[in-house]
């Protein structure tokens, strides 16, 4: 059976969040870093009680809620392979980034830990 691509971009996801808690006793900022889990397939009932409750097409995958270098906090979308923001994705980000956020879209963890490591300035490594 094939993974699907959120399959990968959810394996690169927990990668991150590993490397943030290992990390996160040197830099107690990591501890800040959340996911916001409105992607994936769910049953109609379970999506429209989601959607009920606020959750939103587009919105960033993960939150580092650090104010730092004049930003409000980091908002990073996860991709994998050739796969692209979608218009609600890249409609989001923009927005967010208008409105004092930094925002980024990180093919794989690499690219997200080092999105983090650049925003908050450290030289963390692993």
């Amino acid at each position: 059976m094939r993974r699907q691509r959120n399959d990968y971009e959810h394996i690169e996801q927990v990668k991150l969040f590993n490397w943030a808690k290992e990390k996160e006793r040197l830099h107690l900022h990591l501890s800040l870093l959340f996911a916001i889990p409105n992607g994936g397939h769910r049953h109609k009932a379970v999506g429209a009680k989601l959607k009920s409750g606020g959750v939103k097409a587009g919105v960033p995958d993960c939150f580092l809620a650090v104010p730092k270098n004049g930003k409000h906090g980091l908002f990073l979308e996860l991709k994998h392979g050739k796969n692209k923001p979608t218009a609600s994705q890249n409609w989001w980000l923009t927005s967010l980034k208008v409105e004092g956020y930094e925002t980024c879209v990180c093919y794989g963890f690499e690219q997200a830990k080092s999105a983090i490591e650049k925003y908050l300035q450290l030289e963390i490594g692993g």
